[in-house]
């Protein structure tokens, strides 16, 4: 005998189920079920992970849900077909749609009004007049379920169950109310519960599982139990349920072709014109070649629609005027640059097309495009707007446990008080390591001995992973031809008139649903602010297109890593390989972008190309065919293509299969599948004449890119934009910057990095002034150049009102129309014409933005301290009876003023007034470093502007100091970073001893000794950009 499970929840049940679906059907399978129903309530959220493990396991199994109405109906709802499955996902977005992010809503009402024809239902009983209501809504489909757990009171439950099974003529079954994998998860389910009722594990008392049965149980243990019609009667049950999610079906839409055409016509039709936009000169050979077989294949697989739909939107963007780029394998794909989606043209860069489409793989293609992060909005709702709800969501992401949420969430349900839990959860900060340490722990109070901390961490490590909640996806979006609710559940994002299904992009991808990213990009917000500065004054339209391509100039620059706020090559890693690589042309742009990634860096691919690259090692390769693979990398494979090329050329794989090697390196950190292609392809090389030395080199390589190689493709696309940003800075240094700051957020650097920048290229930076800034920071040229027949100077840039902290959105908007009427004369004018709240005049008198009036902020802050709604003090106001009564702050006041009013300061530098004080202690400055010889002791000093621990760095983390003549790079090894943890993690002001290192145009102070300062600036606070 056999038995099939039909009442199991996952943990995508949040904070109830204490297994994860793979975990469950795994187990279900060892104890031999014939099936397992996974019924996580009102929710499909883990069910493709469950089909996936399933298929592998070869094990039946039942998509299912669970429904809990308000006035305590419970059941469970298992689908029989493809129709029934329809059903029930409807009724589950149904219910989601009515209620809030997180929730669901569903009364009687509504459920008479949904068919469930093609559902069988199981009755969770309660109270006995419930069934009567279940068995009209589902006649001959539904079942009350047994649920038996050894709690003294089975053998009652059971004859109560008995008698209400032959009173309304129900079948009974057996159930298990299942929660947990194994029995040993019991304490996990504990926790959860006690996570979810905000309520210490010890105070729970009875709400707590009385014991371990809601786990999936041997049959021989379930045959103890039940009767063994119950039993059997599971069998027959799932009998009736057919259902496989191989069954869903995706079509895209297809409204977008004119009547009169078809998708393969119409395709072509702007494929062709958008050639002839391309190549007006005529389509080279090449590409007419490129271009016949994309359309091919994208027919063959009946792609047409989805490229349609990608256009569409692309289409859309423009006509808004909203910057746009495709990005990653689309730029692959010349039928994807011919329809203006990507800006790479593929036949240029010698890009694989089997990296975006291969009908070997049999799997849809990913077209990411980018959009401005300040607009991507307005495209999200086009497509809304176009589609419809029903027909267009958002892809979730699910949002899982990590360290510090884990301990934050155990500590409590623990009994730990706010203030200890605080406090180990602070301890697992990204620089160190994912477990606690004794030594820590000792620090902070607690013993690593301790059977509570011991419980802690076993709790914790269970449930890291753990999904907490959905999430939406950065923008990937899934849009259908039909109602979307028929494949997947929809539910209500956090974000008001967002929609998302319940499947995140793995789950998406593994059933083979087409999606297509709208993701936002910061940079292409700033480079569309700074084109249209630049031609404003001519009221001419500028586009990436009109920037001169590969001029020396800029590729100069960005070898000197002068590269702050330029995309992609502004981290400290990047500007320390920028002057060793030296990049002298687009495509050398291209390799930068990609090499400094973990991938080549794990794979030990930078060293041997600088070598190579410098002329210091020689370029060598084992075959012709590797050679057309490798010669414009000199030998070495920094992009992920250039694997797949590999293993095509050198091992025989097919495109297909070297697609599939990519994903299994994408994936092998996380399910391991890498071992299979191993033995493939030292076999495949070894039959083809090459070392096992060298095939050992090159699956070493495949496995360093597991660790996030970049595709060529995506380095192209950005490539494009850091190029295109340098230029920009290199040329308008104040148009660059200005753009930079009204994109706030983005990138490394805080604006006060960015401005300090600046103020070294030579821009000058004017205070916020009611009188002349705007909300945000603007342009000012003393000669207007309509005006100017001279090339016109660099203008100035004025810092806008936005950047005062505590100035409300209402109060800018009312002093900016008020000025527009009439200037200014003294401060109490503008407060009464602006009408502006005494909050708002505070903040605009911290931030020193009164000083036209007033002379200094301390004078500024007095003569607004009396305001009184509606300001009756002001009608008869005098300016001049505060002048005399207060002194001037001095520069430090200012400076600290400055950044606790606005975040930045135009005066000195904060080092710059500690500078004595230094110099008395032989302080180099950071432009002073570069005079001392290499392996030479020094010591620097800096504020902390931000610090880094990349994985691939084995725990050195890289700190970066500023001072009045620029920035310092400090290495610390892990030794020093564990013994001086408190100065290297806290300091806001760090003097550092240590060893100057200095090679290539790259220069470090290796760290020996670290000395926290903080104090020494006063009342100063500044913060750091800290990355992992």
């Amino acid at each position: 005998m056999s038995y099939a499970e039909l009442h199991c929840i996952s943990n995508f049940t949040f904070l109830q189920g204490a297994s994860h679906p793979e975990e469950l059907v795994a187990r279900a399978a060892v104890l031999n079920y014939r099936a397992l129903a996974i019924t996580d309530e009102c929710s499909l959220a883990g069910v493709v992970r469950a089909h996936v493990e399933a298929k592998r396991q070869q094990l039946h199994l039942i998509i299912g849900s669970r429904f809990r109405l308000e006035d305590g109906l419970s059941f469970v709802v298992l689908a029989t077909n493809r129709k029934g499955y329809g059903q029930l996902s409807s009724l589950i977005s149904m219910a989601r749609r009515n209620a809030n992010k997180g929730d669901y809503h569903l009364t009687r009402l509504v459920l008479t009004r949904h068919s469930l024809s093609d559902c069988l239902a199981l009755w969770l009983p309660g109270e006995a007049q419930e069934v009567v209501f279940l068995n009209e809504l589902f006649p001959k489909r539904l079942w009350i379920a047994a649920e038996l757990s050894l709690t003294g009171r089975d053998r009652t439950h059971l004859e109560h169950l008995r008698r209400l099974s032959q009173r309304h003529d129900i079948p009974l079954t057996a159930t298990g109310n299942v929660q947990m994998h194994q029995r040993n998860r019991r304490i996990l389910h504990d926790t959860l519960t006690a996570i979810r009722l905000s309520t210490p594990l010890a105070q729970l008392g009875k709400r707590l599982a009385p014991n371990g049965e809601g786990h999936l149980r041997p049959y021989q243990r379930l045959a103890k139990i039940y009767p063994q019609a119950l039993l059997h009667e599971t069998l027959a049950i799932a009998e009736r349920c057919n259902f496989s999610l191989d069954e869903l079906h995706y079509e895209y839409p297809s409204e977008l072709v004119p009547e009169g055409y078809n998708a393969t016509d119409w395709l072509r039709i702007q494929v062709e014109a958008g050639a002839k936009e391309r190549w007006p000169q005529g389509v080279p050979d090449k590409v007419r070649k490129a271009i016949e077989h994309e359309l091919a294949l994208i027919a063959e697989l009946k792609y047409e629609p989805y490229f349609l739909t990608i256009y569409d939107i692309v289409c859309f963007a423009r006509s808004q005027k909203i910057l746009c780029q495709g990005r990653g394998s689309a730029a692959n794909s010349t039928v994807c640059y011919c329809l203006g989606i990507t800006a790479v043209d593929p036949a240029r860069m010698a890009l694989l097309f089997e990296r975006f489409i291969s009908k070997e793989r049999n799997e849809p293609p990913d077209i990411d495009v980018d959009f401005e992060n300040a607009r991507r909005e307005e495209v999200i709702q086009y497509i809304y707007r176009k589609y419809g709800r029903d027909r267009a969501a958002l892809v979730a992401t699910v949002i899982t446990y990590q360290p510090r949420s884990a301990i934050r969430d155990v500590g409590k349900a623990l009994g730990f008080s706010r203030v200890q839990v605080e406090r180990l959860a602070r301890s697992t900060r990204w620089w160190d390591s994912q477990v606690l340490i004794p030594g820590h722990l000792a620090e902070m109070g607690f013993s690593a001995e301790s059977p509570l901390i011991k419980r802690l961490i076993t709790l914790v490590e269970m449930l890291l992973g753990f999904p907490r909640h959905l999430s939406q996806h950065v923008g990937g979006f899934i849009i259908s031809a039909g109602p979307l609710t028929q494949l997947v559940p929809i539910e209500n994002a956090a974000m008001q008139e967002r929609t998302i299904i319940q499947w995140e992009k793995d789950d998406v991808e593994a059933l083979g649903l087409l999606k297509m990213d709208v993701l936002a990009l910061g940079m292409l917000t700033a480079l569309r602010k700074a084109l249209g500065y630049i031609g404003a004054p001519q009221k001419c339209e500028l586009s990436l297109a009109d920037i001169p391509a590969e001029d020396p100039k800029v590729y100069e620059m960005i070898s000197r890593a002068d590269t702050v706020g330029l995309f992609q090559i502004e981290s400290r890693a990047q500007m320390s390989m920028l002057p060793r690589l030296r990049p002298r042309n687009y495509y050398d742009l291209v390799i930068q972008i990609a090499i400094v990634r973990p991938g080549p860096i794990q794979g030990d691919m930078v060293h041997p190309y600088l070598l190579r690259r410098s002329g210091k090692a020689p370029v060598t390769y084992p075959s012709e065919a590797i050679r057309s693979v490798l010669e414009r990398t000199l030998g070495v494979p920094i992009f992920q293509e250039q694997v797949m090329q590999i293993a095509m050329v050198a091992a025989g794989f097919s495109a297909g299969e070297a697609d599939q090697l990519r994903r299994a390196m994408a994936a092998w950190k996380r399910k391991g599948g890498l071992e299979p292609f191993e033995e493939k392809l030292h076999s495949g090389m070894r039959k083809r004449g090459y070392s096992d030395e060298f095939a050992r080199q090159i699956f070493r390589q495949i496995r360093g890119f597991s660790d996030y190689g970049f595709p060529e493709s995506h380095s192209a696309s950005f490539a494009l934009l850091a190029y295109a940003s340098a230029w920009m800075k290199l040329y308008h240094p104040a148009v660059f910057v200005c753009a930079l700051l009204n994109s706030q957020p983005m990138g490394f650097y805080a604006p006060a990095q960015l401005i300090q920048d600046a103020k070294r290229h030579g821009v000058e930076v004017r205070p916020i002034d009611v009188r002349f800034s705007e909300a945000d920071s603007t342009l000012e040229y003393d000669t207007p150049r309509e005006q100017s027949e001279e090339p016109s100077p660099q203008p100035a840039l004025r810092l806008g009102l936005n950047m005062v902290k505590g100035l409300s959105e209402e109060g800018i908007q009312n002093l900016i129309d008020a000025r527009k009427r009439k200037a200014f004369v003294d401060v109490g004018e503008l407060a009464n014409r602006a009408k502006l709240h005494r909050t708002d005049l505070q903040a605009l008198a911290s931030a020193d933005a009164l000083q036209g009036f007033s002379g200094d902020r301390y004078r500024a802050q007095w003569q607004v301290s009396g305001v009184e709604e509606p300001l009756p003090l002001f009608q008869e106001y005098n300016a001049e009876s505060a002048e005399v009564m207060l002194p001037k702050p001095d520069e430090q006041e200012e400076i600290i003023a400055d950044y606790a009013s606005s975040g930045v300061s135009l005066r000195r530098h904060p080092v710059a007034l500690l500078r004595p004080r230094l110099n008395k202690r032989r302080v180099h400055t950071a432009q002073a470093l570069w005079s001392v010889r290499n392996g030479a002791v020094a010591r620097t000093a800096g504020l902390v502007i931000g610090r880094q621990r990349p994985g691939t760095a084995s725990g050195v983390i890289f700190v970066t100091l500023e001072d009045e003549t620029g920035q310092a790079n400090v290495i610390v090894w892990p030794k020093i970073a564990e013994a001086q943890r408190k100065p290297l993690l806290q300091s806001q002001l760090l003097i550092v001893s240590g060893i100057v290192q200095q090679q290539d145009g790259v220069l470090h102070l290796v760290a020996g000794r670290l000395e926290d300062r903080t104090d020494w600036l006063g009342d100063l606070q500044t913060k750091s950009r800290d990355f992992h």
